[in-house]
């Protein structure tokens, strides 16, 4: 097992039955943080297919996963859209809109797991009771993270998450 992961099992057991729901932020943890633009403005990112067969295992687990993002773009759509997670994007405040899903859907906040990486994922990674990163997450996201994960995003960090943490 690696060195961060070691630490974390010494510390305290991140157990599947202990999460009620997995969000995700897009940018930087589904991609690897670049976009791409063609001369008609149209943008393309970089995806993992390995995170794609580990957003098969957690709808075959039963367990709600989302798409949370500030963006609001065709490109966050149509991933969402492939890997078949509900996605809210365009949001502004990505706590008030956590904390509306949770109302909604039951979801104990200390029982949610998100997956940020940037500045404007630190105060919902507050608000939740585990939190993921990549490895090339920002350093105050780092210091936040329950787990900070050997890859960097946009190279499978949901497949580690399931592989190596849970």
């Amino acid at each position: 097992m690696r060195d961060g992961v070691a630490f974390l099992m010494e510390q305290q057991k991140l157990l599947l039955a202990d999460i009620d729901a997995f969000v995700f932020d897009f940018d930087g943890v589904l991609t690897n943080n670049l976009v791409h633009l063609g001369e008609d403005g149209r943008e393309w990112v970089s995806c993992s297919r390995a995170d794609g067969l580990a957003f098969d295992v957690l709808r075959i687990l039963q367990k709600p996963t989302y798409i949370l993002s500030t963006e609001k773009n065709p490109v966050v759509t149509a991933r969402a859209k492939k890997l078949q997670v509900p996605v809210l994007q365009g949001v502004v405040n990505k706590v008030n809109a956590l904390v509306s899903l949770s109302e909604a859907k039951g979801f104990d906040l200390s029982r949610v797991l998100y997956v940020g990486n940037d500045l404007n994922d630190f105060r919902v990674m507050q608000i939740c009771g585990y939190t993921i990163c990549p490895a090339d997450a920002h350093p105050r996201i780092k210091e936040l993270a329950t787990v900070v994960l050997a890859c960097n995003g946009g190279k499978g960090v949901v497949r580690e998450l399931l592989e190596e943490v849970l």
